[in-house]
């Protein structure tokens, strides 16, 4: 008997949305995985299903990994610094369990998760951001809980120390957002530099389809030299929008009618300071949230 109840679905797409975007990068592709998954449902054999979560965790997931791996072959040939799809984020500062699911929104984070292999990486999301036990995610994998372990493990050492999906407070994050902007009307760094790590770097995705700096800048001085030089002169009749984008506090770049022609998303060290800009000009990464896509947590 095929499964008919869409309402177990749906109080489940939320969560398998966040999780298809973190193994993946792309919302596009999430919700391609997320109806797949739906499809097999409303297919299967509910009589044989003893936990619909975790029957459509695991569908979800081997569907990702399907989807990562053939991702990963045509990024081979993409134009320029390739970043994660930006998206619209659920902002609250409060229970420790959302700002950890807001750290692994994060487009630092996620780049950080391109080092590992798609197995490695679905494993650590499993376990280490969706709280699911080895044996859950050895199941949803298809493989032994010891395999999984060393997914895991391999998977944590690559990514590094846990201060790396630090969130910084939204009263940080507004500091650093005045800090940006008034960079960019004024020309003055003083402000703006004080708020940056040593480490800082910089990096846009155009896709081949905008314009955006092809390279990675690396540095105070030469970020805030590109902020306040050709960033400020390109940027100049745009408006700037405050947004959460990727579980934190970014900016939308609109044209006079309304059109979206970049995001901006900031990544922060574990001493509050900025370490990374993300500049997002690719126009078919921009779609969804131009629309006003699905708010992930």
């Amino acid at each position: 008997m095929a499964v008919s109840d869409d309402r177990l679905f749906e109080e489940s797409r939320r969560r398998l949305t966040g999780l298809a975007y973190r193994i993946l990068g792309s919302l596009a592709e999430a919700e391609d995985a997320v109806q797949d998954t739906f499809v097999k449902w409303t297919e299967a054999d509910g009589t044989a299903i003893d936990s619909p979560q975790a029957w459509l965790t695991t569908v979800c997931t081997r569907r990702c990994l399907d989807l990562l791996r053939a991702a990963r072959r045509t990024r081979v040939d993409y134009v320029g610094a390739w970043l994660p799809e930006p998206v619209h984020s659920v902002s609250d500062d409060t229970p420790e369990t959302s700002l950890e699911l807001a750290s692994s929104l994060s487009t630092g984070f996620l780049l950080l998760l391109e080092r590992l292999s798609p197995r490695e990486r679905a494993a650590y999301l499993l376990h280490e951001i969706f709280d699911q036990s080895y044996a859950e995610v050895a199941a949803a994998l298809g493989l032994q809980e010891p395999a999984c372990r060393k997914l895991v493990s391999r998977a944590k050492a690559a990514v590094g120390r846990p201060a790396i999906r630090y969130t910084a407070s939204l009263d940080r994050q507004e500091t650093m957002l005045a800090g940006f902007r008034d960079a960019l009307a004024s020309g003055r760094t003083d402000r703006l530099a004080a708020l940056l790590s040593q480490e800082i770097a910089l990096n846009a995705d155009g896709g081949g389809r905008a314009s955006a700096i092809a390279r990675t800048l690396h540095g105070k001085v030469e970020v805030l030299d590109f902020v306040t030089g050709p960033l400020r002169g390109f940027w100049a009749d745009y408006e700037l929008r405050v947004a959460d984008i990727n579980g934190g506090r970014g900016l939308l770049l609109l044209t006079a009618d309304g059109l979206l022609t970049a995001a901006v998303t900031f990544g922060y060290d574990g001493d509050g300071r900025v370490d990374g800009i993300f500049i997002m000009r690719n126009p078919d990464k921009l779609v969804r949230l131009q629309a006003g896509g699905p708010a992930l947590a």
